[in-house]
């Protein structure tokens, strides 16, 4: 008999920030003002719909950032560094 059995990695960055954090680290890097404005989940939902986005899936993605701004993608496991034998690199040190 075969194993079916599968291993899940969540690959998460050694270092948390906020999109608050990614928005000051882009400002930095480019020298401009990118402003994050946390929006409460119905006034994000309007915006995109107003963007032309379906109500449903306007609605499930104010939903779901609202769960990330709560913790909900946070992962202090460190599963990515031992895959790839080195530390992540940090937000401050990416450039595109």
């Amino acid at each position: 008999m075969t194993d079916t059995t599968a291993e899940t990695y969540e690959l998460a960055g050694d270092e948390a920030y906020s999109l608050s954090d990614l928005a000051a680290e882009i400002s930095r890097q480019t020298g401009r003002t990118i402003p994050y404005k946390n929006l409460p989940e119905a006034d994000y939902t309007a915006a995109l719909i107003g963007l032309g986005l379906p109500e449903p899936l306007a609605q499930a993605y104010a939903g779901y950032d609202v769960g990330a701004s709560q913790g909900a993608l946070f992962d202090d496991g460190r599963q990515l560094s031992a895959l790839i034998g080195r530390p992540t690199t940090p937000l401050a040190d990416r450039r595109s």
